[in-house]
């Protein structure tokens, strides 16, 4: 029997296997926390194979997609893990959506069983599901976790290959229908493969995040394959985290910009001790070189911004601690990644120009669940006919080989037949003293095509009608703002990008 750190060096293996052996070696060692309650690595190991006997017996085959709606908990995340080794894909899904999304997202991916809170099941109300529903919460959602899992039994072993589901990931929505991303056991080892460079066998990480996103899940799983512990935190709280990262005596931690940008805004931040920290880092939303200076100054322990996407493709890797002077890139490729920039017509642009950026690696979505059209439309191959994912951002690299991003393909403003990058004007509208946060979308002009409006909190009373003027006063006359406009918080996912579909809608609806 391999230990986990034979399986650890092998070119493969799966996460199931390596709690088994940590819970061989280090049973007693704590797997993960969330608030009062913590099991080990001997409690997780038991409860995955509560669960996964459970689900072979009510008939759920290998690679079927089990549904997971509800707020982060232990019961949760021993569910999600349950399903894996019982060879079968964990398909977490927001609770935030509304209920007839939450439906969908259920059908869409199969599953016949959805393990469900209250709060979910109040928003599926008399929704017909053609899954057998499952309470995390001691709630009547459905049949009680504990009734259903099955203790003391071991699940019938199952042998996973590289391209099986690992698990399947819905896109946010922000672009329109949300769509199932398969990520294979392949693709979810690479990111394990990593963990050793980042010091994941001794880590406390803070998991701030939904345990539905892809942001989380890179950190929280190479935490567990790695043997560290995983602390869980539900709402996120600016304070809330700190106090619990001091309490816990956190050594890692991922989180989106947004919330660097709230913690870092605590009067008293520099009051708490957070000498333990090894490691930040952030991904899924812009990270402005500002806030990134800050965080470097001020908290301990290395930052690390990561650029890339829930399907995979191409990643690149900012160290922001060693490269103060590139704090307004995302970084390099990182290794065996390969980044490219391709024009509209899909041929590589020379360098020094700006393209679209599609990527390659070990780390690549199988495609979306039951969608070949949307699959292909998300591909690129070059002339030897290798695969590369479109990220759908538009970007160049600098002399020294660093991505510069300028903006999201579909963001992109053209406005009398000039390109308008929207992240250009934010940054103009951020500087000006009455702005906490904003954001620039296109609108459809009659005159120009498309013309640039923009939304921003308030941080004194200046009237809007000044901050238009003084921003547009900075700004290419093809570049000026039309509107400006108030709003008391941007609408954001729940990793903290901004919907700008919804404030684009928002503003055409008041227009109308």
């Amino acid at each position: 029997m391999q230990t986990a750190a034979q399986m650890l060096a092998a070119p493969f293996g799966t996460l199931p296997d390596l709690i088994a052996a940590h819970a061989r070696e280090r049973g007693s060692k704590q797997a993960i926390v969330h608030g009062a309650r913590a099991i080990d690595y001997a409690t997780l190991n038991r409860a995955m194979d509560a669960v996964a006997v459970a689900l072979q017996h009510a008939g759920v085959t290998q690679r079927e997609a089990v549904a997971i709606v509800g707020a982060v908990g232990i019961e949760y995340a021993c569910a999600f893990l349950g399903a894996i080794r019982a060879g079968c894909a964990p398909t977490p899904i927001a609770p935030s959506a509304t209920g007839d999304q939450i439906a969908a997202m259920i059908a869409d991916c199969g599953a016949s069983v959805v393990f469900l809170d209250a709060g979910a099941a109040a928003s599926l109300g008399d929704r017909p599901l053609a899954a057998t529903r499952v309470a995390l919460d001691g709630s009547d959602a459905g049949i009680a976790y504990e009734a259903f899992a099955i203790e003391g039994a071991q699940p019938d072993p199952v042998v996973i290959a590289p391209d099986d589901p690992f698990n399947i990931i819905y896109s946010s929505g922000t672009t329109g229908t949300p769509k199932g991303i398969v990520q294979p056991h392949a693709m979810r080892w690479a990111h394990v493969a990593r963990g050793d460079a980042a010091g994941f066998s001794e880590a406390v990480t803070m998991i701030a995040t939904p345990l539905y996103s892809n942001t989380t899940l890179v950190s929280f799983i190479p935490t567990l394959a790695w043997g560290g512990t995983a602390v869980l935190m539900g709402k996120f709280d600016a304070r809330g985290f700190l106090e619990a990262a001091q309490r816990n005596r956190a050594t890692h931690a991922m989180l989106v910009p947004v919330q660097y940008q709230r913690i870092m805004a605590l009067p008293d931040f520099d009051a708490f001790d957070l000498s333990s920290f090894r490691l930040k880092t952030c991904t899924s939303a812009p990270f402005s070189a500002a806030l990134k200076a800050d965080v470097v100054a001020r908290w301990p322990g290395l930052l690390v911004e990561y650029y890339g996407m829930t399907e995979g493709g191409g990643t690149c890797i900012l160290n922001c601690t060693a490269h103060p002077d590139k704090l307004h890139t995302v970084g390099q490729p990182a290794p065996g990644h390969d980044i490219r920039l391709i024009d509209d017509d899909g041929c590589e642009v020379a360098a020094g120009e700006m393209g679209e950026v599609v990527g390659r690696s070990g780390a690549m979505m199988s495609g979306y669940h039951g969608r070949r059209t949307a699959t292909s439309e998300a591909e690129w191959f070059d002339a030897e006919g290798r695969r590369y994912i479109r990220h759908g951002d538009v970007g160049r690299f600098d002399e020294d080989g660093f991505l510069i991003l300028m903006d999201r393909k579909k963001d992109l403003i053209i406005s009398g037949g000039f390109n308008i990058y929207p992240s250009d004007l934010e940054a103009v509208l951020g500087q000006h003293r009455a702005v906490r946060d904003c954001a620039v979308v296109g609108v459809p002009s009659a005159q120009w095509g498309e013309t640039p409006v923009g939304f921003y909190v308030a941080a004194d009373a200046t009237p809007a009608e000044a901050v238009l003027a003084a921003v547009n006063a900075g700004l290419g006359k093809t570049q000026r703002l039309s509107a400006l406009v108030v709003v008391d918080e941007l609408p954001r996912s729940a990793i903290g990008k901004v919907l700008k579909r919804e404030l684009r809608e928002r503003y055409m609806e008041g227009a109308a």
